[in-house]
């Protein structure tokens, strides 16, 4: 339902509102400036232009979010190129975003941090119950399931027990 009231500069204008409120993907900024009624050819024009101007970026955006869901939740690879994903940008450039902000990044000590984290102090995985729990939680956090139950079977043998998280 597009306004015939709005000019090609007010869809502009929108556009760099919102961009000045957080960082949106194109395909983020095309969504909102559609549900607040601008033309397509309006909101194309905007965009072109907000590209131009370096305002609207996909790798920078996409660059954001990892370093965000990395240095402050702590989460793993998978986890976060699946957040990428959502914000519509390019698998070319997720990865490349992902790369980067990775590749200082050990993702053993990543994974442990975050088990750690989750036992709350304790260092032992008490039964196999409470092991599944937690290979859920960590593969959801986006850690590699391999990795998953290398680790969780290390802390949980040294608990005394043995077992597979899949079983």
């Amino acid at each position: 339902m597009a306004n015939s009231g709005q000019s090609p500069k007010d869809t502009y204008v929108a556009g760099l509102t919102l961009l000045a409120r957080r960082e949106l993907s194109e395909v983020q900024l095309r969504q909102r400036l559609t549900r607040r009624g601008h033309r397509p050819d309006d909101i194309d024009t905007a965009v072109a232009r907000l590209k131009s101007e370096r305002a609207l970026d996909d790798a920078r955006v996409a660059e954001a979010i990892a370093r965000t869901e990395l240095a402050l939740r702590g989460r793993g690879k998978l986890r976060v190129s699946r957040q990428i994903a959502q914000a519509g940008i390019a698998a070319s450039t997720a990865g490349r975003a992902l790369e980067q902000t990775y590749a200082d990044v050990d993702p053993d000590a990543l994974l442990a941090a975050a088990l750690d984290r989750r036992l709350r102090g304790r260092t032992q995985v008490t039964d196999r119950k409470e092991m599944q729990r937690l290979y859920r939680y960590l593969t959801a956090q986006g850690f590699e399931s391999d990795r998953v139950i290398q680790l969780l079977r290390r802390r949980l043998a040294t608990a005394g027990a043995t077992g597979d998280p899949d079983d």
